[in-house]
């Protein structure tokens, strides 16, 4: 199914009208701006229960049936795994059933993403192998519950750069406006608490890996607590921690984060371990086009995870939904050493899985009077999860700059479908980053207890440094 729209909630004035009216107008398109648009009727919310699953994507399968009807996702947890396990892949008895790349691609080009395509142009070693559709999405029952009432209370608010009436479930399962999806993708589930160790590596146009960071990544997701309320959220929905142990030059390197759901009015809360002064100190440009420094500049803040942080240098535009090419069920990916994945131009095909899904498209341009590296972007939200698996940045000459996918796999402990690695193509400079590699380190991504609140503070930051 494809649905093309865009849902405007602001009103014009007609220039006949006198000028004290326009002065009223005025007045009231200013009140808009910062008030709360309204959350779905009860009517449509019950479809939650019927046509919809519970997270709102379209519960029935496509009309050939390449895409399944949702059957309650995948939460089968396999005989013997301990907590921090790596994660098997459920479908490696699969085989691919066609492969894309540029000699082909014409005939699945509606369904492919620009930056893919420019990829398969770019290098004809390039393809995806796209195997069977499996809507593993799924959420504890409580959290089902409470999108259910999240569907009928949580708000925009601030022109939609924050959100109000919202805990514990996705926030707008019925979605109307660009920045109620990318919402959905922020607050996209990852459990309550967790921790890996990862390694990032860069390639370079000379096409040989290099670690640029083995990290420590503790983070905490206080919007999902399980026996949280509303009541009882502060507005914080995520905290990290990241710290570096190599390579040797960058050892004892940290910083730490607080995002909120008032982004508009507070914005990120960031401080910064500096080794050299053995001092922490508040980092107001750890997020936007500041370049990552974990990923030693490659790619930007806010593309970590595809997208992350603030809406308010974008506005945010519903194109409507569609069926592509996303990877998808991706475990397979984090069972390879990185010299197994890591090629000279991309990623080894065939350590990925590419399936069809039903997609959300939202496109960001400049917002006035903002500034931002990327001028335009465009982003593919899988509709079962929310979250942003595909997105194509344009540079400020109209050149298709980068293009990156999160990696989305099936955590049935959790349970659900999430992401927790990432990659991102610079095209321009043929240079590419793969974030978040597990490298056989003694435990994946593991969940935790939720830390206590003093852990995620400056204080602890510097009590955190190495050296």
């Amino acid at each position: 199914m494809s649905i093309s729209f865009e849902r405007s909630r602001s009103t014009s004035a007609q220039p006949v009208f006198k000028r004290a009216v326009l002065s009223t107008l005025a007045v009231g398109l200013l009140g808009l701006a910062s008030s709360s648009f309204a959350a779905v009727s009860p009517e449509e919310a019950a479809k939650l229960k019927t046509e919809l699953t519970p997270m709102g994507a379209e519960k029935a399968a496509n009309k050939d049936g390449t895409i399944p009807a949702w059957n309650g996702g995948y939460t089968k947890v396999p005989a013997g795994y301990k907590n921090g396990d790596p994660r098997a892949d459920p479908f490696a008895a699969e085989k691919p059933l066609y492969s894309i790349s540029a000699k082909n691609m014409d005939q699945y080009a509606d369904k492919l993403s620009d930056g893919i395509k420019a990829l398969m142009k770019k290098s004809d070693t390039y393809r995806i192998d796209v195997y069977p559709t499996h809507r593993t999405a799924a959420l504890p029952a409580w959290a089902y519950d409470n999108t259910a009432t999240n569907a009928v209370n949580c708000k925009t608010k601030d022109a939609g750069l924050s959100i109000e009436g919202c805990y514990g479930g996705i926030p707008f399962p019925i979605p109307k406006t660009g920045n109620e999806l990318m919402w959905n993708h922020l607050l996209s589930w990852k459990g309550e608490a967790s921790e890996m160790l990862s390694e990032i590596w860069v390639v370079p146009a000379d096409g040989k890996p290099t670690m640029a960071s083995d990290i420590y990544y503790p983070g905490q997701y206080p919007y999902w607590f399980k026996d949280g309320s509303l009541a009882t959220f502060n507005g914080d929905y995520w905290a990290t921690m990241i710290t570096t142990y190599g390579p040797p030059f960058k050892a004892g390197e940290s910083f730490m984060f607080r995002d909120t759901v008032d982004m508009g009015t507070k914005g990120r809360q960031a401080w910064q371990y500096l080794v050299g002064q053995r001092r922490t100190r508040k980092a107001p440009t750890i997020g936007y086009d500041t370049p990552d420094s974990v990923t030693s500049g490659i790619n930007y803040f806010d593309e970590t995870f595809v997208f992350m942080g603030g809406l308010d240098r974008y506005d945010w535009k519903l194109v409507g939904k569609k069926e592509m090419y996303i990877p998808y069920n991706t475990n397979r990916t984090w069972l390879h050493d990185a010299a197994a994945v890591l090629g000279p131009k991309h990623m080894n095909p065939d350590t990925l899985r590419w399936e069809l899904h039903r997609v959300w498209e939202v496109e960001a341009t400049l917002a006035s009077g903002k500034r931002h590296a990327i001028p335009k972007r465009r982003f593919y939200l899988d509709e079962d999860t929310y979250i942003a698996t595909l997105s194509d940045s344009w540079d400020a000459q109209g050149q298709l700059w980068h293009t990156s996918f999160n990696l989305p796999m099936v955590m049935p402990d959790l349970p659900g479908t999430t992401f927790q690695a990432f990659v991102v193509h610079n095209l321009l400079n043929n240079s590419y980053v793969y974030d978040n590699h597990p490298g056989g380190k003694k435990y994946h991504f593991r969940q935790v207890k939720p830390w206590p609140a003093s852990f995620f503070t400056p204080d602890n930051l510097s009590a955190q440094g190495t050296r």
